[in-house]
């Protein structure tokens, strides 16, 4: 089967316009929590109070990320980005203003709060336009669409912490922190300012509150328990790579494994996306999964820093495909009215897990060493793969249409046109 083409997606009608502003948006959400850390830092001198005000963004991000969701899936992206971001940017200029004037660590953990709870979800919104831009006539370019997501998410998150600690580094941790706002906020208002791409939001109560339920179905859990794994696989990575590097006395060694395991990342997430897969996507989630698993007990065997540096080439090629696969089966499982809604539980999923991780791993680096670290990342990539095996029975099933193979513009798409007017009706 023909490759599928970046650049011909990137010209469906409004495809760039959205892709972009949201790709610009991501790069300040990636720079967003590290930028607090060096602020923080900057002024009080102590971790911990900058890692006080890092987690209270983050568990505010986690837990009003579905919530402001559920906005944009009620009113539409275009009512709700608008005031969100003025919120988000009032709320950084609030933490900015607490951490020059010295304020007590409470008050700037409820500033880090109510810049996390203000957060938009950009990469949830760019991913639901992509949906309601390819499912009816290109629906087989959803994989490719994810994919590009995945590798746009890759690269804010490769570039956007080594321009925010560059800028602390030089003594300007106030303009990181400003920077990334200001990306996010720009990002946002360029992308709210496109309504023609946007999905149409749910107009009826009733439907609504059905399609709620959807979210309570076994393949949104099953999704979310996958993503809670991946999110203690990234957590537990980053500790557990430090230690081991600093075991081995080669500190120094750790920005280039990182830097090799997201290069490796973003090639494969590429390759990945150019293809057209005979495998349905719980085939290839269990296949992805296995990957990660192999990879992840390979970590318990490495003994130097060059051993670490070929393992994780492999560990990091899995992750893309792996991210361009859950919001592949989400647009399959659940109404098309909370898709914002799931993609945003998705990644508080993933935010929770990586926390989570980040503590358990440093206990287990402290216990038993780096290996010990390494241990939480092979428990969480087996447990990936264990519930991977239930994909092809729980989310072939989700929704009455099966998530198989990209999904053709045949007769497939008069079926699946159908359950959707069925849903609609009842």
């Amino acid at each position: 089967m023909p490759s599928a083409n970046y650049r011909s997606l990137l010209r469906a009608p409004g495809a760039a316009a959205f892709f972009l502003p949201a790709s610009l948006g991501r790069m300040g959400i990636a720079m967003t929590s590290l930028g607090i850390v060096w602020l923080v830092h900057s002024h009080t001198g102590t971790f911990s109070a900058a890692g006080l005000v890092s987690g209270a963004f983050a568990v505010a991000d986690a837990l009003a990320a579905p919530q402001l969701a559920r906005l944009v899936d009620r009113f539409g992206q275009t009512r709700v980005l608008p005031p969100a971001l003025l919120a988000h940017g009032l709320a950084m200029t609030a933490l900015v203003s607490l951490v020059t004037a010295d304020a007590p660590d409470a008050l700037l953990a409820l500033g880090g709060a109510l810049v996390g709870a203000s957060l938009p979800q950009l990469s949830a919104m760019s991913a639901a336009r992509w949906a309601a831009l390819l499912r009816t006539d290109r629906p087989a370019e959803l994989p490719t669409a994810f994919a590009l997501e995945a590798i746009s998410n890759a690269v804010a998150y490769l570039v956007g912490p080594i321009v925010v600690s560059a800028l602390a580094a030089a003594g300007h941790p106030v303009v990181g922190t400003v920077l990334a706002a200001s990306a996010t906020v720009v990002g946002g208002l360029l992308l709210a300012a496109q309504p023609g791409s946007a999905p149409s939001p749910a107009a009826d109560s009733a439907l609504e509150a059905r399609a709620d339920r959807s979210l309570l179905r076994s393949g949104v859990l099953l999704l979310m328990g996958l993503n809670l794994a991946l999110g203690v696989f990234f957590g537990a990575m980053q500790v557990s790579v430090a230690a081991f590097v600093v075991e081995h006395g080669a500190p120094g060694a750790a920005a280039p494994i990182f830097a090799v395991s997201s290069c490796s990342g973003l090639l494969a997430g590429w390759v990945y996306g150019l293809r057209r897969w005979q495998a349905t996507a719980p085939v290839q989630l269990l296949a992805a999964s296995g990957a990660l698993m192999a990879g992840a007990l390979l970590l318990l065997t490495v003994g130097s820093p060059l051993g670490l540096g070929l393992v994780v080439v492999l560990t990091g090629a899995t992750i893309p495909p792996l991210l361009a696969l859950f919001p592949v089966l989400t647009e399959s499982t659940v109404h098309r009215s909370v898709l914002t809604q799931a993609f945003s539980w998705l990644g508080s999923a993933g935010a929770a897990g990586s926390a989570g991780a980040a503590a358990v791993a440093g206990w287990a680096v402290d216990s038993l060493g780096a290996r010990g670290g390494f241990a939480v990342t092979a428990i969480a990539a087996t447990a990936m793969t264990l519930q991977s095996l239930a994909g092809p029975r729980v989310l072939s099933t989700a929704e009455g249409r099966p998530t198989g193979r990209a999904q053709m513009p045949s007769r497939g798409t008069g079926r699946e046109a159908e359950h959707r007017r069925k849903g609609a009706a009842e």
